[in-house]
């Protein structure tokens, strides 16, 4: 805020002319005139009494009547501002002055260190303006005491001795000053950003900038060095740099405050103090850590914000099988993991002899501690004899714990040792499995012999059931050889299927669980295959046809043919030889019948001993997305994501799983993902792109929900357009453009990704809406696509207004928490979303020009692109809220309706903000006409502190203040 300090009297409190004036006496200097300013009362038209210096001698020529001020001391001023009130005559109301009398003055200074008295030579001032009235009064409104007072303002500077005098020189008007006011400017104390900027002076001139840098509140620290400049009209410029709350302390209205007990905050920075993870608490204020309840406990590698857990109970559920002097344990998870997935479990052997003491070894397949998996098989026992085994849970917290690690066991006695010892722990799992063409309810296993079988297979065991449903029943099937078919199975179902070798000395260990999903009906033959391939073939054929008898009339329609006489009849036409472009398109994969002569057209091939995977960051439709490196020859290795294709998969799957890879390899731009390869010659299959270090968009938005520019979001934006353009020349329909199949690199580089043509949109059920045709992501497809199943690139202009959208909002649920039902009807009846808290009026236009009902009114992409680059271009276009055209935010009527609340407390049970009552209350808000006037800095201010809460009530707030309208028309993009 500017502030303005006038010069004060020493011995007085109040603001007022503070220097009187000294006006010349006749031993002044001599070249000072003898006529002097005049001090008079008068009475304005008010009839109130006013103070005046006044001269008027305008009969005489050459006047020279100075009027000075005392020595003001400048009190660190390096630029000051003079408020001169004056009245001044009409020359041409006074008859015989007409060659004397001058309606201007001029306003001097002089600088000095110390008052000097009379000792100042007129010649020692320095002019700083000639003054002229706008108003001038005359005899007619001296009569009704009407002064037309006009007020100037002048500024001086820099200034640069300890004080300094004023003098006004008359040169022969009639005038009186009525006020003289003398001042400068300073930017008073601010709080910005957790930092305090103290009161400072404005600069020495009025572009100047002056620096100040702010000291960080109580409890915070820097980030950035916090700076913000004075301009020379006393305001503060945008704040640079910023303090954070140290650890243990949150912000809370430009200060930061302790956390709460039961709450914590483990380093500096903007976050809000979160609240003491499971199982433990905090015991005073500012914790920067939570300690762990009893019994429980943090494991050393794990962050502050985890949990604390407990060692696991014990495994329940032991099954021994002895055969000979071998023995298969096997056993079930703890009832109780202690909140951990890290599940170990070590074996203990103990064989006793007569006298119970004394512990043999024995091998143990696959190891006998640091388990994975609940088995084990136990080798190298003495025949006829008795052992104990013990199997102890252990997770990484067990060894912090004083209680010792829990366990299961179990007797057994060991037989007659057989000539050779059974080796079931090589048995092979299934290694080829088919589904029959011609059923839905069988399918037919395929797997190994074990490496070193105890004497000779008499037979198999296949057993199987549906998948989850284990412990409620299970079937069973015997086979001599290692082939089985297994029937009576419903259609469209996952089984899983286990196998296990019998010999005279008892079963082996059961292989890996295989899964398997049960088909359906095949509604294509493979004739009607080889009608779609021969059909597909017969259509370009008969494009490049046509185009070429197009190319060729145009050329010859405009060339006239070359007739050369030659011997006989014969006549030589002169044909131009034509070079068509180089166009590319996109080519469907599933035009091919066999997706691996797709996937190997047009994707490179990889070794997979190039492959080198670290860690498993999520899980996709087909199998486990991992995070790895690959190796180039002669360079460094490169960080990839690896799209693995689960084991068990159905014909379907992979023939998707590869379509997917076969349409990413045909991209090849900056803004889509790039696809480096694909590993189909060894398993697992693998689909291998570029790395993105953040993520998927709509989660990145929120981990950094409010940290952007509105440049960096258009930037986004933008980005995402750019790749859409592309893929809309190459005649590519992604037809599920969402936020969530955005992929953002470690540069903010956004990429549109997933190309699948089967996949599961979302896990929330209620995401898709189910036709015949499939599952569509409703709240981001189009209307005509929904009721259809038309899609085109208009219909993913529309996905991307939603987009936009959830870029804008940081990544919130478009329509929020309404039904798909909800929106279809909604959309139809031509309501959109509202912009979003802080969205750019142009940017909420061009959604909603996205989101027009009619598809050929829709923006291009490549005009999205151009709209955008000039946004970025003229970033002052982003500063305007309003929705351009006179067009007001769309809002869903399905949004419950605010206008029926008739009071604040009503309001905020509405929205469930009830908590907040008492804050409105103290605030001040008392009706609904004072919310709506209400901005986020309002919100924050009532102790609204958790930013969630802000957006919801501001969301609201909103959607009271603007009225419902319907689409109405707009410009066209075509």
């Amino acid at each position: 805020m500017c502030q303005k300090h006038f010069f004060q009297d020493r011995n007085s409190l109040g603001f007022r002319l503070l220097y009187p004036f000294c006006y010349t006496h006749r031993h002044y200097v001599n070249t000072f005139r003898n006529f002097r300013w005049d001090a008079i009362n008068e009475m304005d038209e008010y009839f109130s009494p006013i103070h005046t210096y006044q001269v008027c001698n305008v009969m005489s020529p050459s006047q020279n009547n100075w009027l000075r001020t005392a020595w003001i001391p400048r009190d660190g001023a390096r630029r000051i501002y003079i408020e001169v009130k004056f009245t001044l005559r009409d020359c041409n109301s006074m008859p015989g002055v007409l060659g004397t009398c001058k309606e201007t003055f001029n306003l001097y200074y002089y600088e000095s260190d110390r008052a000097v008295g009379t000792a100042i030579r007129e010649t020692q001032f320095t002019k700083i303006d000639t003054i002229a009235a706008d108003e001038s009064f005359t005899g007619v409104d001296l009569g009704v005491r009407r002064l037309k007072l006009n007020t100037e303002v002048r500024g001086v500077g820099p200034l640069t001795r300890r004080g300094f005098y004023l003098a006004f020189q008359d040169i022969g008007a009639c005038i009186a000053l009525t006020s003289v006011r003398v001042y400068y400017k300073r930017c008073s104390g601010v709080g910005r950003n957790l930092a305090v900027f103290t009161d400072v002076v404005t600069g020495a001139d009025s572009s100047s900038l002056v620096e100040v840098r702010g000291q960080c509140v109580d409890h915070a620290e820097e980030r950035d060095t916090p700076k913000m400049y004075c301009s020379a009209e006393g305001e503060w410029l945008v704040p640079i740099g910023r303090c954070i709350c140290s650890a243990g302390f949150e912000e809370h209205r430009e200060s930061c405050i302790a956390c709460e007990v039961g709450f914590y905050k483990p380093m500096a920075g903007d976050g809000l103090c979160g609240r003491c993870p499971l199982q433990s608490h905090s015991e005073t204020r500012a914790a920067l850590y939570c300690p762990c309840d009893s019994s429980h406990y943090r494991a050393p590698t794990d962050p502050p914000a985890a949990p604390c857990t407990s060692p696991p109970t014990a495994p329940v559920n032991m099954i021994s099988t002895v055969n000979g002097t071998s023995v298969n344990l096997e056993w079930g998870r703890p009832m109780d993991s202690g909140g951990r997935s890290d599940l170990l479990y070590s074996v203990l052997c103990q064989k006793w002899t007569v006298d119970r003491s004394g512990v043999v070894p024995v091998r143990f397949v696959p190891r006998q501690s640091s388990l994975t998996e609940p088995w084990v098989t136990v080798l190298n026992l003495v025949a006829h004899a008795n052992y104990t085994f013990r199997i102890l849970a252990m997770n990484a917290v067990t060894h912090l714990s004083n209680e010792p690690a829990p366990f299961i066991s179990v007797n057994i006695t060991t037989n007659q040792a057989g000539r050779g010892h059974l080796y079931f722990y090589n048995l092979i799992g299934v290694i080829a499995i088919r589904q029959e063409n011609a059923s839905q309810n069988s399918v037919t296993l395929q797997w190994h012999e074990p490496d070193q079988p105890n004497g000779v297979i008499l037979e198999y065991d296949i057993k199987y059931f549906e998948k989850d449903k284990e412990q409620q029943s299970y079937s069973t099937l015997k086979a001599k050889g290692t082939t089985a078919r297994v029937s009576g199975l419903k259609p469209g179902t996952r089984y899983i299927f286990q196998v296990r070798a019998r010999t005279s000395a008892g079963c082996g260990r059961f292989s890996q669980n295989v899964e398997i999903q049960t088909g359906k009906a095949s509604k294509r033959s493979g004739a009607l295959f080889s009608f779609v391939e021969s059909l597909t073939r017969f259509r370009i054929f008969t494009v490049v046809f046509l185009q070429t008898i197009v190319v060729y009339y145009s050329i010859f329609s405009h060339v006239a043919y070359c007739f050369h006489p030659v011997v006989g009849d014969q006549m030589l036409m002169l044909f131009l030889l034509v070079s068509f472009p180089d166009v590319r398109f996109y080519i469907d994969p599933h035009t091919y019948e066999d997706p691996c002569q797709a996937v190997h057209e047009f994707a490179q091939e990889i070794e997979a001993s190039r492959i080198r995977i670290e860690k498993i960051i999520g899980s996709g439709e087909f199998g486990e997305v991992c995070y790895g490196r690959m190796r180039l020859p002669g360079k460094r290795d490169i960080p990839v994501a690896l799209k693995t294709l689960k084991a068990g998969y159905s014909d379907k799957q992979r023939r998707d799983f590869l379509a997917e890879a076969s349409i990413m390899a045909q991209f090849d731009h900056p803004n889509v993902i790039h696809l480096e390869g694909v590993v189909t010659r060894s398993k697992p299959v693998m689909i291998i792109t570029e790395y993105m270090e953040n993520g998927s968009l709509d989660s990145f938005l929120r981990r950094h929900d409010g940290q952007f520019t509105i440049i960096q979001l258009v930037g986004v934006m933008r980005g995402i357009a750019a790749g859409m353009t592309y893929l809309a020349d190459l005649g590519y329909i992604h037809r599920d453009l969402a936020a969530r199949n955005i992929l953002v690199n470690s540069n903010m580089v956004c990429k549109v990704s997933d190309f699948g043509l089967s996949r599961v949109l979302e896990d929330d059920p209620d995401a898709a809406y189910t036709t015949s045709g499939g599952k569509i992501p409703i709240r981001w497809t189009a209307p005509e696509a929904i009721a259809y199943r038309k899609f085109s690139s208009s219909s993913d202009v529309w996905s991307y207004g939603v987009v936009m959208w959830e870029v804008m909002s940081y990544g919130e649920r478009p329509y929020w928490n309404l039904t798909n039902r909800d929106v279809i009807k909604s959309v139809e009846e031509g309501y959109r979303l509202p912009a979003p808290m802080g969205c750019s009026g142009a940017l909420h236009t061009l959604m909603l020009d996205c989101w027009q009902k009619d598809r050929n009114e829709r923006p291009r992409f490549c005009q999205i692109v151009t709209v955008l680059d000039k946004l970025i271009r003229n970033p002052e276009n982003l500063k305007s809220m309003d929705t351009l055209l006179g067009t007001p935010p769309m809002m869903d009527r399905s949004i419950p309706d605010f206008s029926s609340c008739s009071s604040v407390d009503e309001w905020l049970d509405t929205i469930k903000m009830g908590r907040y009552k008492d804050h409105f209350a103290a605030g001040g808000y008392l009706t609904i006409g004072h919310v709506i006037g209400m901005n986020q800095g309002d919100i924050h201010r009532l102790g609204v502190t958790l930013m969630g809460h802000q957006k919801k009530i501001m969301t609201s707030v909103q959607l009271m203040r603007a009225p419902v309208h319907l689409y109405g028309t707009r410009r066209p993009w075509t």
